[in-house]
């Protein structure tokens, strides 16, 4: 696993052996970040980031090494936030980033509070986890965290489909890859996804 570009390019990432963490894979994120660019290279500069179910940590790192101002990488399992640190730490990257080892509830609240908006989320909770996508992409919806011009994409499983609204939030693209599937939403379904 490794960043695929910007500022990080080919850098190595680590990850755990026998936890229930399932990296997005370089491809996978390489399509990610081709749809977010769609060209541009400085598309994704000066972004905050919202990393769910982080894990590893490779996207929201992906977005800083891409020129994202700030990702934040929300991970409850101890050993997986000990790795993003490690993961970030390898890079050099010392600022811009906040882990936070909180439930949902409990980050949404507490982001609220700082009056925290994300420009990408980015969910990509264990697969065996379905529930987990109605309730936060329901959180999401009902929170502050995202606004008109935010994107949200879960990562999930081709043979399990999330669904397409979410209170304000309504899906707007779909991309499948082998055995896995993108679905990108927005609130009120706004099309473009090119800022």
């Amino acid at each position: 696993m490794r960043v695929i570009a910007g500022k990080y390019r080919g850098r190595p990432l680590r990850s755990l052996r026998g936890m229930d963490i399932r990296p997005t894979s370089d491809r996978l994120r390489e399509t990610l970040f081709n749809v977010l660019t769609a060209g541009n290279p400085e598309a994704l500069a000066g972004t905050v980031w919202l990393d769910l179910f982080a894990g590893t940590g490779a996207v929201g790192i992906e977005a800083l090494s891409r020129g994202a101002k700030q990702a934040y990488f929300v991970e409850t399992a101890a050993p997986a936030a000990k790795l993003i640190e490690q993961n970030l730490q390898s890079l050099g990257i010392a600022e811009g980033y906040k882990i936070l080892r909180d439930d949902l509830s409990g980050v949404i609240w507490r982001l609220q509070r700082e009056h925290f908006a994300a420009d990408v989320v980015f969910l990509d909770p264990p697969y065996h986890l379905q529930q987990a996508y109605e309730s936060t992409l329901t959180a999401l919806a009902e929170s502050s965290l995202v606004w008109a011009m935010s994107v949200v994409i879960a990562e999930h499983e081709k043979k399990f489909d999330p669904g397409d609204e979410f209170g304000s939030l309504r899906r707007i693209r779909k991309l499948a890859q082998g055995n896995t599937v993108l679905s990108f939403y927005r609130i009120g379904g706004l099309p473009d996804l090119n800022r």
